[in-house]
């Protein structure tokens, strides 16, 4: 286990390696630059901010410079937030998008898997037909439709929350609302195919033949194996969630991550892409490898095993 997990761990490396690559090619073959305004700078003016910057270097020069520095752990600077290191806005605005996306992620779990249980194990009937119809509307609903239409109705007509910033608790709920709506909706849906596959298992039959109880049959043998799917979905989910929603923290002015990523590609600020990529695919690919280690947790038949050599 101890090997498998040092192998994951490596094989985010090459990873991070392809996405700074591919960002960076992106970056600089898009037509445009930083220092492109409405109204024209001074050539000597742009000259000097690309010798600062060092973006009169070539392309090789700047991509191996970034590299470098960035397993340093530095991630340069910041065009737009002039003087401030890339890595500092990052810790600024991880916070916030933490919390909006830790609540969503609570919401997603304690929603979606117990309303997708809950209509598997009564197929067919009224629980199936609401939690489905709930289901189908959320998942084709955009997030930031939901989150203007509750700006609309909760904030602009009934004056209940805040229409944005991030305060108070109270500010947290409509973002964390309208982030996790779509993935409440398809975790349940997950979770329902799941369990109804599961529920037609020769093993369920022979539980329930030697006299368990449904709920020791329901929870404590069928949602344990059908969680497997479930955490499969739930690894990118939360990876999406935790870093944050782009459009969701604009509509809701949350000072996070997503936030700082929009900004930046407005502004083609090359150093604050950059950072928030790597630090997106960083995120992925650590709770992808948890989930594959969760996946040891709930079914040990799935565990590594040592084989001796004959």
């Amino acid at each position: 286990m101890v090997a498998y997990t040092v192998q994951r761990v490596l094989w985010t490396v090459p990873v991070l390696l392809t996405v700074a690559s591919i960002t960076f090619l992106l970056m600089h073959f898009v037509p445009g630059g930083p220092w492109d305004r409405e109204k024209r700078l001074p050539p000597g003016v742009v000259e000097s901010l690309n010798r600062r910057y060092g973006l009169d270097n070539s392309l090789g020069e700047q991509y191996w410079s970034f590299m470098t520095s960035a397993l340093k752990g530095d991630l340069g600077v910041s065009y737009t937030y002039q003087g401030r290191g890339v890595t500092d806005i990052i810790r600024q605005g991880l916070p916030a998008t933490a919390t909006v996306g830790g609540v969503a992620f609570l919401i997603v779990v304690g929603v979606g898997i117990p309303l997708g249980m809950a209509a598997a194990m009564r197929r067919n009937s009224v629980v199936d037909y609401v939690s489905m119809s709930f289901a189908t509307v959320f998942a084709s609903i955009p997030g930031f439709v939901l989150g203007i239409l509750m700006v609309i109705v909760l904030s602009v007509r009934w004056h209940l929350l805040p229409t944005g910033g991030l305060e108070s608790p109270s500010h947290v709920i409509m973002p964390a609302l309208a982030l996790a709506a779509l993935p409440t909706a398809f975790i349940a849906r997950v979770t329902r195919a799941s369990v109804l596959e599961e529920l037609g298992q020769d093993y369920v039959r022979t539980a329930r033949a030697k006299g368990l109880s449904s709920p020791m049959v329901q929870y404590r043998h069928v949602l344990r194996n059908a969680l497997i799917p479930v955490l499969t979905s739930l690894g990118p989910e939360l990876a999406a969630l935790i870093t944050g929603s782009f459009i969701i923290e604009t509509v809701f002015s949350v000072p996070g991550i997503g936030r700082l990523f929009v900004q930046g590609v407005f502004q083609r600020d090359y150093g604050l892409i950059m950072g928030t990529v790597l630090f997106y695919a960083f995120v992925i690919a650590v709770l992808n490898l948890l989930v594959d280690i969760l996946y040891a947790v709930v079914d040990p038949r799935i565990r590594p095993t040592r084989t001796d050599d004959a």
